[in-house]
């Protein structure tokens, strides 16, 4: 019995020490809402000490929890800079059913998200995630939305995603991933969204796409795939959305199209699909959206007129034949047509004239004929009219008078169009009649260019009929003769007076020469020597430079050299110097005294500061205000000085630069036109804000003359037109700013992307994230944007027609408003993209 009691008291003994080994063991093991409390205050990211662990869950925006405590939720949008994925303990959060990460993330995407089994709705979009797609992604059997897009993911789409049998929403689009589509997508039958644009996917489109039988959105437009449009796809009978556009598919479209009765979009452009447009189209009543563009299908346009829902057909671009279908009235609600570069014979139809919600239409490049109709004039709310390169005959007046208050573009180029120009056209942006049979003198507020080649046309202004080759309006010839002798013989009478005045002022002038000097602040900030006589200027000036030692030259130009001096009151100027051997010669002289003329007119924050000059035959300078950062050039040559340049300075840059041209141009009077815009003459200042410089061939422009001149500027910036006209107008200076652009972006001048953009078949090719400078890092998505924005401008602006590049105004306001262009990554936007009319319109370009 003693035993007995000894081993219960023994068996007593042990259950007390290993109840408290367990103590000990649960205190040492931190419990799941400590580790996730120590997960979210160790990335970093919401800002949170160790005393506020208890209240993640309550204090923290985008944190949800359960009643528990344990959090089921995460949602995180926007960082002013990119957060590594990794710094976030993801396997720490074994309850988490809902995460949702974008415009925050990058690194890759780690394989442990795996182990998340509770995960529902996991959503990484629109980061700069890279790597691959982690094959433990299969292992989320609860998952039913997972978004993936906008990114930078590579590799192939993992097979394992056949085991997220309950996925509803799936989205890889714009990422770089590459291979084909998994055959076994087809297990994912619950898939409603389906989205793979924008990757380089190739392959066949898979007849087991079919059994999706759930898809109302598929979208695998953007890509590389091959092969014809799966029959199967008639499978898909709730689909609303199509997009196979951009792709290399071929043969026809499959008639059993017809069969997807709630399709409200279809995307086919860009392909090689051939043969006709199925009938069966005209059959799917929901249709809103038609883009068959860009392919090689034939024949006539099929009856379309139950499509009462249609918004926007686009037919462009095949080799359609036959008339435009009378069809085409009942669709009602049409807002946008385009039947151009087909094979289209007859006359337009009066019938379209009772699509009065039309905004666009555009029925250029084919073979229509005969006038318009007057029922045309029904379509009150027209925007944009193109039918150029057709055999249009008769007059525009009964069309275009009065009928068009909204008109915004008007293209009747190329056509056998006759009679006078209707009045009044002055409230079209842009309009192009040229190439016609139009006659009479062109209308006021309309510009020549839009009138060229036709031969009947004429002007009484004299630098058009040089500039565009118009006849001069009918005037009686013998009168005209007498009128020009008249005027030759007045003309020789009055140079010959103003030579003998001349020749007696210079007599007067050379004996005063040297007598008159007026100097407002002789050793302070300001030097303002309007005269000749710079002996004064030059005493302040030579002690300060020690005679213009070489120890203070900061830069060498063309004619001058620019030294750094320091005033006695403590201020820094930058002096340019003319060379001594070049003072006496009469060009160098002329800039100089021009440069001092246009300088001391003008005043703007982002233009050169001219504190004072000198112009005697002995010496001339000029003193400016000094730049501590030198030229854009200098600043983009060195690899320090470029990385410090960064993306948002870079903007700043561009944007300051077009707000000083848009000043010259627009709010001087008369407009100065720069001349020699380049990256040399850009300087920057202490801020990195941009300041042009250099007016040396600036020039005042007179309406009433040619402004006929002598080639100036930069090789490199100067426009192409100047190669066979002298005529200085400011399109020229928007051409040296669109290369000044460029070159801010790419860190280098852009050459090989000028002589690029001259060539129409390599402008898709070209990506914007390969030209941009590699030196810095990728840009956010706040500053990209903007450069978007400027890519935009710039390439507008290096329009090799001076009249379709905007004007500096355009461009200044542009910059100040509100925009943003393209919601797709950077490596996927091309300059075709950026050079589109529609983005040019958007920007009001």
């Amino acid at each position: 019995m003693q035993l007995l009691v000894s081993n219960f008291h023994l068996l007593i003994y042990v259950f007390v020490f290993m109840g408290s080994v367990f103590e000990l063991g649960c205190a040492s093991t931190p419990s799941q809402l400590q580790l996730e409390a120590s997960a979210v205050i160790n990335s970093g990211w919401w800002n949170l000490s160790h005393s506020q662990s208890l209240h993640i869950c309550s204090k923290i925006d985008g944190i949800h929890c359960n009643d528990a405590g344990s959090v089921t939720r995460i949602t995180y949008k926007y960082s002013k800079q990119p957060i590594e994925l990794a710094t976030l303990n993801l396997p720490a959060f074994k309850n988490l059913e809902h995460l949702e990460l974008s415009y925050i993330l990058k690194g890759t995407i780690p394989s442990e998200i795996g182990n998340m089994s509770n995960l529902r709705h996991l959503d990484f979009s629109y980061n700069f995630l890279q790597g691959e797609i982690p094959l433990t992604i299969g292992n989320l059997s609860k998952l039913t939305f997972l978004n993936l897009s906008f990114n930078y993911l590579q590799s192939q789409i993992p097979p394992s995603v056949k085991n997220l049998l309950k996925l509803t929403y799936f989205d890889l689009a714009f990422n770089s991933l590459q291979g084909e589509i998994p055959l076994s997508i087809k297990n994912l039958s619950n898939l409603s969204y389906l989205n793979l644009m924008g990757n380089s996917l190739e392959g066949e489109i898979l007849p087991s796409i079919g059994h999706l039988s759930k898809l109302n959105y598929l979208n695998l437009a953007r890509n590389s795939l091959q092969g014809q449009t799966p029959l199967t796809i008639r499978n898909l009978s709730k689909l609303t959305y199509l997009d196979l556009s951009h792709n290399s598919l071929q043969g026809q479209i499959p008639l059993s199209l017809g069969n997807l009765s709630k399709l409200t979009y279809l995307y086919l452009s860009h392909n090689y699909l051939q043969d006709k447009i199925p009938p069966t189209i005209g059959n799917i009543s929901q249709l809103t959206y038609i883009d068959l563009s860009y392919n090689y299908l034939q024949r006539e346009i099929p009856p379309l007129g139950h499509l009462s829902n249609l918004h926007h057909l686009d037919l462009s671009h095949n080799s359609l034949q036959g008339k435009i279908p009378p069809s085409l009235e009942n669709l009602s609600k049409l807002t946008y047509l385009d039947l151009s570069h087909n094979s289209l014979q007859g006359q337009i139809p009066s019938s379209l004239g009772y699509l009065t919600n039309l905004l666009t239409l555009i029925i250029s490049n084919n073979k229509i004929n005969g006038t318009f109709p007057i029922s045309l004039s029904n379509i009150m709310h027209l925007q944009n009219i193109d039918i150029s390169h057709n055999l249009l005959t008769g007059s525009l007046e009964p069309f275009l008078v009065g009928h068009f208050p909204f008109l915004y573009g008007l293209d009747l180029s190329y056509n056998c169009l006759s009679g006078a120009i209707p009045m009044p056209l002055d409230s079209i942006y842009d309009m192009n009649l040229s190439f016609n049979n139009l006659s009479g003198p062109i209308p006021s507020g309309v510009n020549p260019y839009a009138l060229i080649g036709n031969k009947d046309v004429c002007s009484n202004n004299t630098n058009i009929q040089i500039k565009y080759q118009f006849q001069p309006c009918s005037v009686n010839q013998k009168k005209r003769r007498q009128l020009v002798i008249i005027l030759s013989i007045t003309i020789f009478l009055i140079m010959a007076f103003l030579l003998l005045l001349y020749l007696g002022h210079s007599r007067i002038a050379i004996k005063n020469k040297h007598a008159k000097i007026t100097e407002t602040s002789k050793n302070g900030d300001m030097f303002c020597i309007w005269n000749y006589d710079g002996s004064i200027a030059y005493e302040d000036i030579i002690t300060v430079t020690e005679d213009f030692d070489l120890k203070y030259c900061i830069g060498t130009g063309a004619y001058g050299s620019v030294y750094k001096a320091q005033l006695p009151s403590g201020k820094i100027v930058a002096v340019k110097k003319l060379h001594g051997f070049e003072a006496e010669v009469p060009t160098f002289d002329e800039s100089f005294r021009n440069e001092a003329k246009v300088l001391s007119e003008i005043k703007h924050r982002h233009i050169v500061k001219l504190h004072g000059f000198c112009l005697h035959k002995r010496i001339m300078f000029l003193i400016y205000e000094y730049m501590e950062k030198g030229s854009l050039l200098s600043v983009l040559r060195y690899d320090m000085e470029a990385i410090e340049f960064d993306w948002k300075k870079r903007v700043n840059t561009v944007k300051g630069t077009a707000h000083a041209l848009s000043y010259l141009h627009h709010d001087c009077v008369p407009p100065i036109v720069h001349r020699d815009i380049s990256a040399s003459n850009v300087l920057l200042n202490s801020k990195w804000e941009p300041i042009v410089s250099d007016f040396g061939t600036a020039r005042f422009l007179n309406f009433d003359s040619s402004n006929r001149t002598i080639v100036a500027g930069t090789i490199g910036y100067i426009a192409p037109e100047l190669a066979y006209t002298m005529v200085v107008n400011e399109k020229c200076d928007v051409y040296s700013f669109g290369v000044v652009a460029l070159e801010t972006l790419m860190g280098k001048h852009p050459k090989e992307i000028l002589l690029s953009l001259q060539s129409t078949s390599t402008h898709d090719d070209i990506k914007l994230c390969e030209i941009l400078d590699q030196r810095l890092p990728h840009p956010t998505f706040s500053i990209l944007q903007d450069i978007v924005v400027v890519a935009i401008v710039t390439l507008a602006c290096l329009n090799p027609n001076p009249c379709s590049r905007p004007t500096m105004k355009h461009i200044s306001q542009c910059f100040l408003s509100q925009f943003t262009p393209l919601s797709i990554p950077l490596h996927h936007i091309s300059l075709q993209q950026l050079m589109s009319q529609e983005l040019r319109h958007s920007l009001k370009l």
